[in-house]
């Protein structure tokens, strides 16, 4: 290992980015390029022939560009990254500033044997990045930079666990598994307690996961931009499907393309999830000689392997989610809001049984005994369950208006208005009611009678439970609308430097909202209630 104290000259990327880059800018054309050659087909000219061999020598002297103007150095104070060639830039990270070293290693950069390093100060968003270094100076610098960063830190108040290595050690349900599969990750120098690894029978909710299916119409969506370049797509191949459907029966016809997509979709979706999260292991690092200095990192991924490191006393939360389909199934996924990483909200534990994300949510919290994420909610009254009432009906009535006016304009039917109306208001009207039910609020204690965690409900179909730590609470902003004031109701935001920097309880009401802020956070709003 090298000496922290000395100053390293400055080093380029590892040369094996001479072949990553290039093959990063083809990729970035190959779908053009591709299209381009079936449109064109054996009609191409000269200009066909030298697409090719243009693109392969644009993308070689264009992938070169990041290790000839790219180096980096580490000194005792900072970490330094120079890159550019005609627009310059210097980047430095100071040493106790660094929050997070995160490890990304796609398929080629482990066929390679190199992975990209990222790291992040939790000052702005800009982090500095080195595309291809080598697994073990990778290894070499996550650990280094870690371990300079805020020294003497202590564990947040509360946190549990044991202090022993080895696997299964935190009791956190029966689809937690203590072995498998582990993705490459740094060594640590220390003890390891595992608090999650990957049951395959967690698949069953891959299907469920409708943020899934969003990201595979917005892929079929880009994809469509290029479907005018492919031979078949014409006017005559369109007339001849249409006249093909129509000689079928309707029915029949339908119920084959709906069976086609579902089993499209449970392909997608498995092997999306097999992609993302195999190898998947949460583990609880204490450093050798710090043991109070935890940290939690994260290690999942088939093709692309990832290790995501944040320390433990910089996660001020977690978020529990429940999606609609999920829910039903007995699943949800769990997230963490930390100060000093990216984007703030740092999904820990991927779709699974409710259980096993409740429980290492508590884990995570350290907060076993007074367990927040189960605690009974406190209602906000019948003047928030109409306002949630108000709130999901008005797109249902707007619709429905439209409808009236398109049936009146045109003389048509008046069963699509009574089709629109019933559809969409009992949609509205069932989302109104659980949206009311997972509204809710509490404030948990540590034993020595404290403020601990703030508890907050939210959601519509989906239910979603945000857990934050007092001491995390930076601030309170109480917020009415017109139509709030008149009901006795407000929304209380949280402020914070973790997750997305704001929390929101909708449709409080206002004395409430004033206890409950200056009871987790004693004396913050005495100036303010004393006029």
């Amino acid at each position: 290992m090298s000496n922290p104290s000395a100053v390293e000259e400055w080093q380029r990327l590892d040369r094996r980015l001479l072949v990553i880059s290039p093959l990063q800018v083809l990729r970035g054309f190959a779908v053009p390029i591709i299209f381009s050659l079936i449109g064109i087909g054996t009609q191409a000219g000269v200009w066909t022939l030298l697409l090719v061999p243009v693109s392969l020598v644009a993308a070689a002297v264009f992938g070169a560009l990041p290790w000839l103007t790219t180096s980096y150095r580490r000194t005792p104070a900072q970490l330094e990254l120079r890159t550019g060639w005609l627009h310059r830039k210097r980047l430095t990270a100071p040493l106790d500033r660094v929050r997070s070293v995160d490890l990304t290693a796609s398929l080629l950069h482990r066929v390679l044997g190199v992975t990209k390093v990222e790291i992040g100060t939790g000052v702005d968003d800009e982090r500095i990045t080195l595309e291809a270094v080598d697994v073990a100076e990778a290894q070499r610098l996550q650990r280094e930079l870690l371990d300079r960063a805020g020294p003497g830190t202590t564990a947040r108040p509360g946190t549990t666990g044991a202090t022993g290595a080895g696997p299964g050690t935190a009791g956190v349900g029966p689809d937690v598994v203590p072995g498998g599969p582990e993705a490459p990750g740094p060594a640590p120098a220390g003890d390891e307690e595992q608090l999650a690894a990957l049951s395959w029978s967690w698949l069953r909710f891959a299907p469920l996961n409708v943020a899934q299916m969003a990201i595979v119409l917005g892929a079929c969506a880009g994809a469509s931009q290029f479907v005018d370049d492919l031979p078949f797509a014409d006017v005559d191949h369109a007339q001849s499907a249409y006249a093909w459907l129509t000689s079928q029966v309707l029915v029949l016809v339908v119920l084959v393309a709906l069976g086609i997509a579902a089993v499209l979709w449970l392909v997608v979706a498995l092997v999306g999830y097999v992609l993302t999260w195999s190898g998947f292991r949460l583990v609880r690092l204490r450093p050798a000689g710090r043991p109070e200095e935890t940290s939690i990192q994260l290690r999942a991924g088939l093709l692309t392997t990832r290790s995501t490191t944040v320390e433990e006393r910089r996660v001020r939360g977690v978020r529990l989610t429940e999606q609609a389909l999920m829910r039903v199934a007995g699943g949800g996924e769990l997230a963490t809001l930390a100060t000093g990483v990216e984007e703030g909200t740092t999904t820990v534990v991927p779709p699974c049984p409710a259980p096993v994300a409740v429980a290492v949510g508590h884990e995570v919290l350290g907060a076993r005994d007074t367990a927040p994420l189960q605690v009974p909610l406190a209602a906000h009254g019948g003047a928030a369950r109409r306002r949630a009432h108000v709130r999901w009906q008005r797109l249902p009535v707007l619709l429905t208006l439209v409808a009236v006016g398109l049936t009146l304009g045109f003389d048509g039917p008046w069963w699509p208005v009574v089709l629109v109306a019933v559809v969409l208001g009992g949609f509205g009207l069932v989302g109104a009611e659980q949206s009311y039910r997972h509204l809710g609020h509490a404030l948990t204690h540590r034993p020595d009678g404290t403020p601990w965690h703030v508890v907050m409900g939210s959601g519509g179909y989906d239910r979603v439970r945000t857990v934050l730590e007092t001491e995390g609470v930076i601030g309170w902003v109480v917020r009415q609308s017109f139509f709030q004031r008149r009901l006795g109701l407000a929304t209380l935001v949280a402020t914070t430097a973790a997750g997305p920097e704001s929390v929101e309880l909708r449709d409080v009401p206002l004395p409430e909202a004033l206890r409950l802020a200056d009871a987790a956070t004693p004396g913050l709003l005495t100036p303010f209630r004393a006029t």
